[in-house]
């Protein structure tokens, strides 16, 4: 796996770990997702980094970054997080690709800031919707949460490989990292206090979904909606909440794909990413 350099922004009064490569194109901001991290996206970002300007940030609890007891871990909180981040950046705006979590965060961050938003890309993601699996609205209660997320390495590879069609893919040295981000001190904590904000026995909390789903059709701006057809996290149905909903969407569904096509199906996700983003159209 590729080292690219960490660097630190001061977001509001937290610390946050970020990527940043590339020196031509429009910028792109990549949000990873529940219990994610930067690294999420190291098969997407020299690609994209060819092309862009792009930024992958590790969210408020998440990751290296800051993970404070008094978080505001709420989706319209994180998306003004992400709005912070691009202003200590001083990116005024930007394409932004939101994955799980991220999609949810990144839709919300277009209906509160959209002037900040330029394309958006939802890629499996949260905030469509009630369904979700049941392993997360497990561990959103209360102390059952607490043993069921207790950082183990049997249970990072168990957790990451239902993310894939294909668990071959997670390697020992992606279940070694995904290990050591969830044991960092206050991990597991701001996880559940995220996931717990957001979510609940039943699914997705309505605080999370709803405003998403009533603000799509007011998003004017170009979106790029893909998914996994054997998506085990949240359904691919809800792809059909966006492409009905949002006036310029466009849709694309990976066979033989679970949670993660930005690694199951890197080229292909890569290729469809920047033909959507434009990138030859920029260096014509």
């Amino acid at each position: 796996m590729k080292t690219l350099q960490d660097r630190y922004v001061q977001v509001g009064k937290y610390n946050a770990r970020y990527w940043a490569e590339g020196s031509q194109g429009a910028p792109v901001v990549l949000i990873h997702g529940l219990g994610g991290f930067i690294e999420n996206w190291w098969c997407n970002f020299d690609v994209l980094a060819a092309h862009h300007r792009v930024y992958a940030v590790d969210l408020l609890g998440h990751g290296r970054t800051d993970k404070p007891k008094e978080g505001a871990y709420r989706v319209a909180d994180l998306a003004q997080f992400v709005k912070d981040f691009m202003a200590a950046l001083a990116i005024e705006h930007a394409h932004v690709v939101g994955h799980s979590l991220g999609g949810a965060i990144s839709t919300r961050l277009t209906l509160m800031h959209p002037a900040v938003v330029d394309r958006l890309v939802l890629v499996s993601s949260g905030g469509l919707g009630k369904e979700v699996t049941i392993a997360l609205r497990m561990a959103s209660i209360p102390l059952l949460g607490e043993l069921l997320t207790r950082p183990s390495r049997s249970g990072t590879a168990a957790s990451a490989k239902m993310s894939l069609h294909d668990p071959t893919l997670m390697t020992d040295e992606w279940i070694e990292l995904n290990y050591q981000m969830a044991s960092l001190p206050g991990a597991q904590q701001a996880f559940l206090r995220t996931l717990r904000a957001n979510g609940n026995l039943f699914g997705q909390g309505k605080s999370l979904y709803g405003p998403n789903v009533q603000g799509l059709p007011s998003i004017a701006k170009p979106v790029l909606v893909v998914w996994g057809r054997q998506d085990q996290i949240v359904p691919a149905a809800h792809a059909e909440v966006a492409a009905k909903n949002i006036p310029d969407v466009r849709v694309h569904i990976f066979e033989n794909c679970g949670h993660v096509p930005l690694l199951e199906h890197t080229q292909a996700f890569n290729e469809l990413l920047l033909e959507f983003l434009g990138s030859e159209r920029n260096h014509k």
